[in-house]
């Protein structure tokens, strides 16, 4: 059995238009901590499309919830509202200025789809596949210089000295 933790990241909001970028670069900076860099272009697009469609369709409010989450090998984000309504697939023509957000969710996407909650609500989600190293990567506290940091003994050497924040240049590089 794989033993991985999951990693997670929810944000609530109103979905106006002066919010969407700032949605984008919330969700960029988590995948660059999470190092699943090749995935912020498809996940920005496909958020920016699901927030789109909120900030332009959902009633009787525009509060939703963007939840991205880490599982395994697959990135899935969702977009929740509270519009029981719920959305279909257009076929647009070229001269219209709108209409393709789920076709693009489609085309960028490994999987998507709608989740109702009944007179609640529903969830749009998507999957994009994640890269194996990404995953194998563990998460870490990050110090701001090499001799910070919960280093074991064996790393640099157990000399008299050697080991812990008070090391000298010379005892850590030989």
């Amino acid at each position: 059995m794989i033993s991985q933790p999951s990693r997670h990241c929810t944000v609530e909001l109103q979905a106006l238009p002066s919010r969407i970028g700032q949605i984008r670069r919330i969700i960029s900076a988590q995948l660059r901590y999470w190092h699943l860099d090749l995935l912020i272009d498809p996940a920005a697009l496909g958020v920016t499309e699901l927030l789109t469609n909120v900030h332009r369709h959902a009633h009787p409010d525009k509060r939703c919830t963007v939840d991205v989450e880490l599982l395994l090998e697959r990135l899935m984000v969702s977009v929740s509202d509270h519009d029981p309504r719920l959305p279909t697939v257009h076929h647009a023509a070229l001269s219209d200025t709108g209409g393709r957000g789920l076709a693009l969710i489609a085309a960028v996407s490994e999987s998507w789809g709608i989740h109702s909650r009944g007179d609640t609500g529903k969830s749009i989600w998507f999957t994009l596949p994640a890269p194996p190293v990404a995953l194998a990567l563990p998460l870490r506290p990050v110090y701001g210089a090499i001799t910070d940091g919960p280093f074991p003994a064996t790393e640099f050497g157990a000399a008299a000295g050697t080991h812990g924040p008070n090391r000298t240049r010379s005892a850590m590089f030989g």
